[in-house]
């Protein structure tokens, strides 16, 4: 028998970013539902295949009841730090990246957010796989990224 973790009532914060399945009413697959941050309260709970517990919450400001796997979810008491990128987006380097005092991945270089670390020492930090680095991730922090569309701008408005 599965064990909840909270209640009915409770506020909740959701940490990852939820997008429709293809299962929400009135979006498409993809659309952006609510935040990573974000905070609901749970208002039914229930299970997926016997064996994850769902919470269905209700988000406020966005006016949608969502319904979120526990994992995805910690209590507002829990410990939360707002991060810039999210898993699976893809980010660019800000500046030269070096392993031993080589230089491994140049300034620019694309990137893919395989994980968000939001309780490193010295603030969020993200497991990141760059393009020229196969197979080897790398712990790189908040400041040393840049979005991707951010620094297409940066280059269009240098040739402007």
């Amino acid at each position: 028998m599965l064990r909840t973790k909270w209640q009915i009532g409770d506020s909740l914060r959701v940490t990852r970013n939820v997008r429709d399945d293809g299962t929400f009413p009135g979006a498409f697959r993809g659309d952006l539902l609510v935040r990573r941050g974000r905070v609901g309260h749970v208002v039914d709970i229930g299970t997926f295949l016997f064996d994850q517990i769902i919470y269905s919450l209700h988000f406020i400001e966005e006016d949608r009841v969502v319904a979120c796997r526990e994992e995805e979810l910690i209590g507002l008491d829990e410990p939360w730090a707002e991060s810039r990128f999210e898993t699976r987006e893809r980010v660019l380097s800000a500046r030269a990246l070096s392993i031993d005092g080589e230089v491994r991945v140049p300034v620019g270089a694309t990137g893919e957010i395989l994980k968000v670390l939001r309780d490193v020492p010295g603030g969020v930090a993200y497991h990141v796989h760059f393009e020229c680095l196969p197979g080897r991730p790398l712990i790189v922090r908040e400041t040393a990224l840049d979005e991707v569309a951010e620094k297409e701008a940066r280059i269009e408005n240098t040739h402007a």
